[in-house]
């Protein structure tokens, strides 16, 4: 039997051990977190546009792809000046070997994107694991409660993105990171660590930890939980969903043990699909799907801290030359949809990700203004802030 042919039968093998051992430890259970975030009665999801445009990109560089957005936490160096930080993969072309992960902030001073940097490469996340890393990709960012960064890469050596896994960096300057190591998210067959990837921003938690949404794509597709501790962590992991045509999950806590996953759609339904938990993760049940298209493209979902839902997504039938953003205020789920942007064919608006990031409040802006950046027709990364009117309420 020649190479290719061994490599496929341990591809094969890989993926139906992980799926076996994901299905174990989602029936098992684990740990009870606390979300970080409570719903309110009534929801603001009253929003303008106050600020857009694109995010400075590096010289010379005619691609760029899979964005990512983290707010400065007060105990963060760079907080007294910088609001928050973008990371994206950037390059000649997706899949490049000469792909980097490139980052900005934006400052609170100037208004404005500072200069973009280069912040992880293939060959420093090579050495830092020992191995030779062939690509890099995409990037997701998460402050830990000690005010630190750390960045979640996917990195690939032999194989393409079907082997690839998901390296673990922390900052150790401001904007400065070293690998720490590969997940073990195979951690009943870690022979066959492969086809584990990350796309969407930690659901944070109130015990400081976070749960980091992954998951698997070779053959199947389904989302993974990641459980991180106050320190970056990984804890435990469980399954999502026992479907296999769904990936890229992002998540969302509607109480602390009541959370729902809305998943990418790579099936003909081009339906947003929808799993939930009510106990805090340790089991998950697919609930079918949202009332919202999906043209096989990633979403971003973001609980507010008015209690409301927003979700960043494009629509089925037009695909990713349209950004919609849809605003739900109660459960159970009822969206109102806006349309961002309407382009025409061959355009690309995709890979939303939400965050919220504190500003001044006032009587008629008590919640932190939502940061959206996207792939801007594959060549650069664009963003949009968005402010809420929304009136001071007495608290219960």
């Amino acid at each position: 039997m020649n190479t290719p042919h061994r490599l496929a039968l341990a591809l094969l093998f890989a993926v139906a051990l992980c799926d076996a051992g994901l299905r174990w430890q989602s029936s098992t259970g684990g740990v009870t977190p606390e979300a970080a975030v409570l719903v309110q009665a009534q929801a603001c999801t009253d929003y303008r546009v106050v600020r857009e445009g694109l995010i400075p990109m590096p010289e010379g560089v005619p691609a760029a792809h899979a964005s990512s957005l983290v707010a400065f936490p007060p105990s963060h160096p760079l907080h007294a000046h910088k609001a928050l930080a973008a990371f994206w993969f950037a390059g000649t072309r997706e899949s490049g070997s000469d792909v980097q992960i490139a980052s900005s902030t934006f400052d609170y001073t100037t208004q404005a994107w500072d200069a973009p940097q280069w912040v992880v490469n293939r060959h420093t996340v090579g050495q830092g694991l020992g191995i030779q890393i062939r690509r890099i990709g995409n990037p997701v960012a998460w402050a830990d409660a000690r005010g630190r960064l750390h960045l979640f890469v996917v990195a690939t050596g032999l194989g393409g993105w079907a082997a690839s896994r998901v390296v673990h960096l922390t900052e150790q300057a401001p904007m400065q990171f070293k690998v720490v190591r590969t997940l073990p998210l195979t951690a009943l067959v870690p022979a066959f660590n492969t086809s584990t990837l990350v796309r969407t921003v930690p659901m944070p938690l109130s015990d400081g930890g976070a749960v980091l949404p992954l998951y698997f794509e070779i053959g199947i597709k389904y989302g993974v939980a990641v459980r991180l501790n106050a320190e970056g962590e990984m804890q435990s992991m469980t399954r999502i969903t026992q479907r296999r045509e769904v990936l890229q999950p992002t998540l969302v806590a509607h109480s602390p043990t009541h959370w729902s996953a809305f998943m990418r759609d790579y099936s003909p339904t081009e339906m947003v699909a929808h799993s939930e938990t009510w106990d805090a993760g340790a089991h998950w049940q697919d609930v079918g799907n949202l009332a919202l298209s999906n043209p096989g493209a990633s979403v971003a979902a973001l609980r507010m801290s008015s209690g409301g839902l927003m979700l960043a997504h494009n629509p089925a039938g037009r695909g990713r030359e349209v950004l919609l953003l849809s605003t739900s205020a109660n459960q159970p789920l009822s969206w109102t949809t806006r349309t961002l942007i309407d382009g025409v064919k061959a355009d690309e608006y995709s890979y939303p990700t939400l965050i919220e990031v504190p500003t001044i409040t006032t009587a008629y802006n008590t919640q932190p203004d939502v940061w959206l950046s996207y792939t801007h027709m594959r060549k650069a990364i664009a963003f949009k802030q968005l402010r809420f009117n929304c009136p001071v309420r007495s608290q219960p």
